[in-house]
């Protein structure tokens, strides 16, 4: 079966540009320059540093942070003229809820309630309500190339017929930690950003969101805009923040999005009309993406243009704004001009366009590199300018090459051992014992999750040698709460004259993930999840996604860290546990059944409604059990977990589940051992791994008589405002 065509059948667009495509358009034809000093909140010393803000009023719900309100627009445009809800959503985002949050600190407020849309997977999960979306939804957080890396897994969900219609994008607003952040490491250009110009000096942070509406069919659709050929992902797996100066990693990049495509290059005469680069004005990665081109292309360069002198850095939403403007570029025939250059470089093998040219573009290649390495990239092209070559992909089961885990109790045996007893193992290991076994110049200026995501790491790469994961997908509720909190912390106690650099770098959700990219030197596709208690969950859910025959191996980890201050504003589960925990788990997984390895096999991940009232998700549920997986002999015993703000919703659910299956299982709630914190479904996984292996789950954890496996598996469930099904098999 081959792949389905991906058509793009809606697009929704805010952006300093103006509100909707039709604006868009506009503004890119005249070549509008909108960037301007910040006014959207004060600035107490100095002059205020040019951005990209949207000047125009937006409509001003004080339940929602700006981030949530414009991603709210973009959707609905993308959805305008449509009668049925997407299957699924996929929203890339670094800041999410942060505006608000930051009036609440400043503020002194300490009311929880005020802090309910800080995190960054509220953005899609808000969407998700609005909209009426049931299906998953997940939320990308590799900074600067979250929007774009949001249509790799939209395609794969749509190819793997997972879905049939998926919104797909990336939406940032401005705050002061993206505005403080980028301007202490030393990227804000005072004079407004000049792509690729040979006096550039750095970019303008900005805001936006833009959204796709894909639909995957075998005959074009009535309101078909263009195609989505493909995508792929790469990771530089070289510093933190600094590109690859030879563009290793967007090149990698840039040719796995053409292969995804079905486009050759020695095939093809002219196979791209036009690159929308992400050239956001640094000197270093205006050269490190102008070198990757250049190796691709060679002497053949097509039209190549970056509009962020026009708009600024939209961050997470930068990628697919590049693809809404792509797309109008297709339809309309127009090159953008490569805004606020002057002086082109002479020393860059690149010539932008300096001014919109009216020509035909057949395919266009959108480029996105963001902080620890991360690059994505997609082509877009006319309807029926694809070529679909590869078979469809079904996700299947994954086998495990070593698991990991830390929590209270210690490392993976440690834990093990306490669960085996039946005892509790909630707590919070030391920095000392999360540092054991790693080199010091490894763990330099490194905190607590970061070092947590190395420890796991160090344990993964003793027990899986000679393999050695070439991906990485993380999945973290809260990302590095330690830097986050010395970054704003020292921000307002200094009346906003002070900002780390290092902790700004470190404050973003994908920083571990890229510091286990270092690790590993993984330069394979490089993806954070983070959906509050079902993180981990997404990213194993999208790892299987991306997962194909005779890649290298990857690695899955879930990982959060307890931060006395803001833990327990922002999680509502761990605000009502007795005990602070944190902890993480980690696998080095390859696609398919190997013989003589256990697997884990994600079957089931979707939303509930906004009351948690979905009678259907349950049954929905066990009919992909039973039904498409055929799984009701596959496990003796069932490890569930119900974060604590859910407990009535999910132990309805649970009963539900059971009267449906109609079996007697014996259940275990795993987070009355490992504690309350947002990954604890990964420390879950890991422990499922070992009683699978021992084929044996003691009585200590069954309060009756031991369960004999008898060569079955255990399937882990997730309940409350998610659900999800993993089945790990021996």
């Amino acid at each position: 079966m081959k792949y389905p065509q991906v058509y793009i059948t809606g697009m929704g667009i805010i952006s300093p540009l103006g509100i909707g495509c039709a604006a868009t358009l506009s503004a890119i034809t005249r070549d509008d320059k909108k960037i301007s000093p910040l006014s959207l909140f004060p600035v107490l010393h100095g002059t205020p540093l040019p951005v990209g803000q949207i000047g125009e009023p937006i409509s001003r719900d004080a339940r929602l942070p700006r981030t949530h309100q414009l991603a709210l627009i973009a959707a609905r445009e993308a959805l305008s003229g449509h009668n049925r809800p997407p299957d699924a959503i996929v929203i890339g985002s670094t800041t999410g809820g942060m505006p608000d949050t930051e009036k609440g600190l400043m503020a002194g407020i300490d009311d929880p309630d005020a802090y309910r849309f800080h995190a960054t997977g509220s953005v899609g999960d808000h969407l998700a309500i609005i909209l009426g979306c049931r299906g998953p939804v997940l939320t990308v957080s590799t900074a600067c190339s979250s929007g774009t890396a949001t249509f790799k897994i939209a395609l794969e969900l749509l190819r793997s017929g997972r879905a049939t219609r998926v919104l797909a994008g990336g939406v940032d607003a401005l705050c002061r930690l993206t505005y403080y952040g980028f301007n202490a490491l030393q990227l804000i250009d005072p004079t407004g950003p000049r792509p690729f110009d040979r006096h550039r000096h750095g970019m303008a942070v900005a805001e936006a969101a833009a959204m796709l509406l894909l639909e995957s069919s075998q005959t074009v659709p009535e309101n078909a805009v263009a195609e989505l050929l493909g995508a792929g992902l790469s990771c530089d797996a070289y510093h933190p923040t600094a590109p690859h100066p030879r563009g290793d990693g967007a090149l990698a990049a840039m040719s796995a999005a053409l292969t995804d495509a079905g486009i050759s290059m020695s095939r093809i005469r002219d196979p791209i009309d036009y690159i929308h680069l992400h050239g956001t004005g640094t000197v270093d990665n205006d050269a490190a993406e102008s070198v990757a081109i250049d190796r691709l292309f060679s002497h053949r360069i097509p039209a190549v243009s970056s509009i962020k002198g026009s708009t600024g850095h939209s961050l997470a939403a930068a990628g697919a704004v590049g693809a809404v403007v792509s797309a109008l570029s297709i339809r309309h025939g127009l090159v953008p001009a490569n805004t606020g250059l002057v002086e082109p470089d002479t020393r860059l093998p690149l010539c932008p366009v300096e001014t919109p040219v009216h020509q035909p573009v057949r395919r266009a290649l959108v480029n996105s590199l963001g902080f620890g390495g991360n690059n994505a990239a997609a082509v877009l092209g006319q309807i029926g300018s694809g070529n679909p070559v590869k078979t469809a992909h079904f996700p299947r089961a994954l086998s495990i090459l070593a698991h990991a885990c830390r929590t209270g109790a210690g490392n993976t045996d440690a834990t093990a051992e306490c669960f085996r007893r039946g005892q509790s193992m909630a707590g919070q290991l030391s920095s000392a014992a999360l540092s054991a076994g790693l080199p010091p110049a490894t763990l330099r200026r490194l905190k607590r999750m970061p070092r947590m995501v190395l420890s796991l790491c160090e344990t993964i790469r003793r027990k899986a040698a000679p393999a050695s994961p070439q991906s990485v997908f993380l999945g973290t509720g809260w990302g590095a709460l330690t830097e986050t909190h010395r970054f704003l912390t020292q921000l307002f106690e200094s009346d906003q004259r002070f900002a780390s650099p290092i902790d700004f770098s470190g404050s973003v959700h994908n920083a571990p993930a890229g510091q286990a990219a270092i690790f590993f030197k993984a330069t394979g596709p490089n993806l954070t999840l983070t959906g509050g208690d079902y993180s981990f969950e997404q990213a194993l859910f999208t790892a299987s996604l991306l997962a194909r025959d005779g890649d290298p191996p990857c690695i899955v980890i879930g990982a959060d860290e307890f931060h006395p201050d803001y833990s327990p504003l922002f999680d509502r589960s761990c605000r009502l546990a007795r005990v602070p925990a944190d902890g993480g788990g980690a696998f080095c997984l390859q696609d398919g059944k190997l013989p003589g390895q256990p697997s884990l096999h994600s079957l089931f991940y979707a939303r509930t409604e906004e009351n948690g009232e979905n009678p259907e998700i349950i049954s929905r549920l066990a009919a992909a059990l039973d039904g498409r997986h055929s799984l009701s002999d596959k496990y003796s015993a069932i490890l569930y977990g119900i974060p604590k703000c859910y407990d009535s919703l999910g132990n309805m659910q649970l009963k539900q589940f059971f009267s449906a299956i109609n079996r007697q299982v014996p259940g275990i709630p795993y987070r009355s051992f490992t504690g309350e914190f947002a990954t604890a479904s990964a420390v879950a996984t890991s422990l499922a791994v070992t009683l699978v292996q021992d084929q044996v789950v003691p009585s200590a954890l069954t309060g009756t008589g031991s369960v004999d496996l008898g060569g079955r598996g255990i399937l882990i469930l997730g309940l409350g405002a998610s659900v999800s099904a993993i089945l790990v098999s021996p």
